[in-house]
């Protein structure tokens, strides 16, 4: 069944705790970009190791999935996951910084390759550091190598670069209460293509404020895919691993087809 692998991919593109929403707009003072940007890489993942379960749904105009997913991160070096329905595994991947790699059970079918599949995919360009950043609710991008224009919109920081990018446009809306990201987005208007990343809620897990439940909206034309992501458990500097081998008699497949 390959959308549930392309669930996995899409995934990767997210003890007691307590648990946060965005603050009123009475709350929400000016403040500079320098000063956003810097509270926000301030409040950046300081663990080694972050492992638990997630819940998620994957919802086209055609279908719709409900997943469980076992998730391990090493910081830096590797993402892990496998999904399971009704207590069977249906599907692993294993992304490291030169190399996205899953199977499904299902179909037999399998993909190895780089992350250039999945960034047509996605509709914009996606490496390690992205998908990492994105699942734990930071920039997708290094905010201190540009400037940014800072005003209060929809409760939040909201981030525009002074120059956007030739081929798409950037934005970020910033929680301040914690300054993690509370939605960001990849607008490429000519191709009528648009990536949104909106972080409903976040948790605060051993003095570290994590995504609690991410929505992300990738909308191609009039075609849209929705992902909802709710993390079920977060513990920190576990000794993991990263079991992952391809089966034998699975049958390559491209994600594009």
């Amino acid at each position: 069944m390959k959308r549930i692998g392309v669930l996995l991919l899409l995934t990767v593109f997210f003890a007691s705790c307590k648990s946060t929403k965005v603050a009123g707009t009475e709350s929400v003072t000016a403040m500079s970009s320098k000063k956003i940007i810097n509270n926000h890489y301030n409040e950046s993942f300081d663990e080694n190791t972050l492992n638990g379960t997630i819940k998620a749904k994957y919802q086209d105009k055609k279908s719709s999935h409900s997943v469980g997913i076992s998730y391990r991160i090493q910081k830096d070096s590797a993402i892990w996951m496998s999904g399971r329905m009704l207590n069977i595994t249906l599907a692993k991947i294993f992304i490291t910084p030169t190399k996205v790699q899953f199977y499904e059970k299902l179909g037999k079918t399998y993909f190895e390759g780089n992350f250039a599949l999945l960034s047509d995919f996605l509709g914009t360009e996606v490496d390690f550091e992205i998908v990492q950043n994105l699942l734990l609710g930071q920039a997708i991008v290094d905010l201190k190598e540009q400037k940014f224009n800072a005003s209060v919109d929809e409760n939040s920081y909201k981030l525009e670069p002074k120059n956007q990018a030739d081929l798409f446009d950037l934005l970020f809306w910033m929680n301040p209460t914690n300054f993690k990201v509370s939605k960001q987005e990849v607008r490429q208007p000519d191709i009528q293509k648009k990536l949104t990343i909106d972080y409903v809620e976040y948790q605060e897990v051993q003095e570290e404020m994590l995504p609690k439940k991410i929505n992300i909206t990738a909308v191609d034309g009039v075609e849209r895919v929705f992902l909802n992501l709710e993390y079920k458990s977060v513990q920190f500097n576990n000794n993991i691993s990263f079991p992952f081998s391809i089966p034998r008699g699975y049958e390559q497949i491209q994600l594009n087809e």
